[in-house]
């Protein structure tokens, strides 16, 4: 039986971005392997190697991982390898250059390189090298931004094969379920939210690359004016106690809510009116296209990642600091049309992105590379 390797830092990564693809070589007859940290049961997979991968290139622990999946990739002959993450991508690719030898390939997708125009120099010191170097040992290179597509195909020559598709794949049928007048109320009710009040959310780690002080700004800011605002904060975090004492701090305890890790998302946009955005550094966030699939106007910080789904005023507006996302928040408050313009182009945006789109792109390059 022909055997297939996928590969990430965490197991929490395979479950929330993988799965179809692993359905999809179980389905052609794979023998189908992950490995990873963390012991969450992965559908579709026959053997999972819980490895202690570390986020970090340099920690110990990683020599350790390094070594353990160097045996294994050389044991089972996999036909396909197909790694995640920059840690995950960086350890795999070292250690399937004998495999690679013998008809391995190896796939490698970057989810946002860790450097890109305006990343900390530090990034660009440890990444860039790393992954210049680890080019010559990779089949195919998958790219999700229209930046970092370009970057690879001038600089990261040694990899033959560079792709772009179109992210991890939007699973629309998560989203479908309308609710009526009734339930929106009562989920306002039971989220604490009145029914005249300005409701807009976030769904993110709370982590500083996430960058929701942002938005906590701007909330600080539109409280002067108005005091109907309120901001979900979906996701947990180690800033959950630094942000839960910031909002302390400016008497934002009716304006802000921290949600923790929630599974009704489908509900929290069906009751938002503005999508904020703040992170740092994207990819291509999967949780703006869940939100402009439901419809809600986009506001998001300027980077790489929210520029490949939004162009201003055509679906979306793109900032850089609260005082502009404040602005365009009051824009979209007196302009109706512009709203009703926005949720009208996202379904050309979006459709691309659906889940079952991306698998046909990636089939075709699986099929390459088998």
């Amino acid at each position: 039986m022909k055997k297939v390797l996928f590969v990430a830092t965490v197991t929490k990564h395979i479950n929330a971005f993988h799965i179809p693809y692993l359905e999809l070589f179980k389905e052609n007859g794979y023998e189908v392997h992950v490995a990873s940290r963390g012991n969450e049961k992965i559908k579709y997979c026959d053997k999972h190697y819980e490895l202690p991968f570390e986020r970090f290139p340099l920690k110990k622990n990683n020599i350790k991982t390094y070594k353990e999946l160097k045996k294994i990739i050389n044991e089972n002959n996999y036909e396909i390898i197909h790694c995640h993450t920059p840690v995950g991508g960086v350890l795999t690719r070292l250690a399937a250059r004998k495999a690679r030898k013998k008809g391995t390939r190896v796939i490698y997708t970057a989810h946002g390189f860790h450097f890109y125009k305006g990343a900390p120099l530090l990034n660009w010191l440890i990444y860039y090298p790393i992954e210049k170097i680890c080019s010559r040992w990779t089949d195919t290179l998958i790219t999700i931004n229209t930046e970092d597509y370009e970057f690879a195909k001038k600089r990261l020559r040694k990899c033959k094969d560079i792709q772009l598709v179109h992210g991890v794949g939007l699973d629309t049928s998560r989203f479908d379920k309308e609710l009526t007048e009734q339930e929106k109320i009562e989920k306002r009710k039971e989220l604490g939210i009145n029914k005249d009040d300005l409701v807009f959310s976030y769904v993110a780690e709370l982590n500083k690359n996430k960058n929701q002080i942002l938005l906590i700004n701007t909330i600080k800011e539109l409280k002067k004016e108005m005091t109907n605002v309120k901001l979900l904060l979906v996701g947990q975090g180690p800033l959950y106690e630094e942000y839960q004492g910031i909002i302390k701090e400016n008497n934002l305890e009716d304006n802000i809510k921290l949600l923790g890790r929630r599974e009704d998302i489908n509900e929290i946009l069906s009751i938002t009116d503005i999508y904020l955005a703040s992170s740092l550094r994207e990819g291509l966030p999967v949780n703006i296209m869940e939100a402009m699939y439901k419809g809600v106007p986009v506001i998001a910080k300027y980077n790489r990642g929210h520029r490949e789904l939004i162009s201003n005023n055509k679906n979306g507006f793109l900032v850089d600091n609260y005082k502009e996302m404040k602005e365009k928040i009051k824009l979209l408050l007196i302009n109706d049309k512009l709203s009703i313009d926005l949720k009208n182009n996202y379904k050309k945006v979006i459709d691309k992105y659906e889940v079952n789109n991306v698998i046909n792109e990636m089939n075709i390059i699986y099929k390459e590379s088998s």
